[in-house]
């Protein structure tokens, strides 16, 4: 009987403890970038700091990259997912005319890097005048069901218990001029998932929302951005967060009205006289 009550109660123990045997991401953990320790390795740099009104040349060149994770931990998105999120990101500057090219940046470039310092090289290395930094902060919990003896599982031999995992992922796009080391503007996005499995399963589940924790979260920030990215020029205007140069070559959209125009005019047969006419009175309306 005594010896009954024994292998019962070392069963239980060891399906308490079943979870922490075959995986190690039991338990709650973080994977993040953190913008602020990239931007100002050194923490006496951020009083120091003062950023000047920066002077955009418009179409503006923007880089777009990865803010890495810290030095002894590994970057909790690889890099081809990297460059696939990177790509939804890119999608919310494509449709703005006064954006010339993005460049999307490995961010190992960024790995090891000094701030603004290495934000200037990897300007000068990709002919980008902004840059858009996504960082990131996702926390993974698997933690036992406690109605887990309502559906264990036989597997093998052994009796597996359920288990609850949730993952919460926070993304953040900031904008900064390079040379100013001004920021323009950010953009968060955020997503949570949640996910019942037997412990037996938890690697394959945690590896598979995270990503796509990841991309949700990117999808909302994107929105955001764009949200941000149609204000910006608004923003320049009436707050004065940035003074404009236009590059040779670029007249913020003008020719479309002179193109319109012209075609207008060559359409309806109207004499070269009214043509001129026309075009010298657009001049000073535009």
């Amino acid at each position: 009987m005594k010896s009954r009550i024994f292998i019962i109660m070392l069963g239980i123990i060891l399906l308490a403890s079943c979870s922490a045997i075959v995986s190690n991401n039991t338990g709650k953990k973080t994977q993040s970038s953190s913008l602020m320790d990239f931007l100002y390795p050194n923490k006496d740099s951020r009083t120091e700091h003062k950023p000047e009104i920066p002077v955009l040349k418009l179409p503006v060149k923007v880089g777009l990259a990865f803010v890495p994770s810290k030095s002894w931990q590994r970057d909790g998105i690889h890099g081809k997912d990297q460059v696939e999120l990177l790509e939804k990101v890119k999608k919310s500057f494509l449709k703005y005319d006064y954006i010339d090219r993005i460049e999307i940046i490995p961010s190992t470039y960024l790995n090891g890097g000094e701030g603004f310092s290495t934000l200037e090289q990897v300007g000068r290395l990709y002919d980008v005048d902004v840059m858009a930094l996504v960082s990131y902060d996702q926390v993974t919990q698997s933690l036992e069901n406690n109605a887990a003896l309502l559906y264990w599982t036989i597997v093998g031999m052994y009796i597996i218990p359920g288990n609850e995992n949730s993952i919460q992922t926070f993304v953040d796009t900031a904008v900064f001029d390079i040379k100013s080391k001004k920021m323009l503007f950010r953009a968060p996005g955020i997503n949570k998932l949640e996910k019942r499995t037997t412990a037996v399963g938890i690697d394959d589940t945690l590896a598979e929302k995270s990503l796509e924790g990841f991309g949700l979260a990117v999808t909302d920030m994107s929105k955001n951005l764009d949200d941000e990215l149609a204000r910006f020029k608004t923003r320049v205007k009436e707050e004065k967060i940035a003074k404009v140069e236009h590059r040779e070559g670029y007249s913020g959209g003008s020719m479309n009205y002179y193109f319109l125009v012209l075609v207008f005019v060559l359409l309806t047969r109207q004499s070269s006289r009214k043509i001129y006419s026309w075009l010298f009175s657009l001049r000073f309306k535009l």
